[in-house]
């Protein structure tokens, strides 16, 4: 085989293997997901506490996430990204506070619930350099 005919075979193959790319169907648990326009009210606490946050309001709107109980503190919203998985969508996302540090927040969504948890990783400062992160629960309902 010449070197134009091997090309001509390689280039075959490559565009075979990209056709049938296309064409595979996707799997359900690799769908990405959106919840914006879901609306929650949740409580929250340390883990293995009783709530101590109660009614937090948990929003997803423009690929963003919210809790209204965290303004107090200085924490934004924060970029989602979100997965399907039959009737469960997961999330997960990061919001920051410049004087308190970062909350990284795990969840799922199952019809009209959504429960999780969250990682409080505290600021460091003089007193405390190497501060311990806090995890925390979360559960609520869609909002009426």
């Amino acid at each position: 085989m010449n070197l134009h005919m091997f090309r001509k075979a390689m280039a075959f193959v490559a565009s075979a293997a990209l056709s049938a790319m296309a064409l595979a169907p996707t799997s359900a648990a690799a769908q990405a997901a959106t919840l914006d326009g879901k609306v929650f009210v949740a409580d929250a606490g340390i883990k293995g506490q009783a709530a101590d946050e109660k009614d937090d309001i948990l929003s997803f709107k423009d690929g963003k996430f919210h809790s209204s109980s965290c303004d107090q503190w200085g924490y934004g919203k924060g970029d989602y990204k979100a997965m399907q998985a039959g009737d469960t969508i997961s999330f997960e996302t990061e919001t920051f506070s410049e004087k308190y540090g970062r909350l990284a927040w795990k969840g799922v969504v199952r019809g009209d619930t959504i429960e999780g948890t969250f990682i409080q990783y505290p600021k460091p400062g003089f007193f405390s350099r190497n501060p311990a992160p806090i995890e925390h629960w979360f559960k609520g309902r869609l909002k009426p």
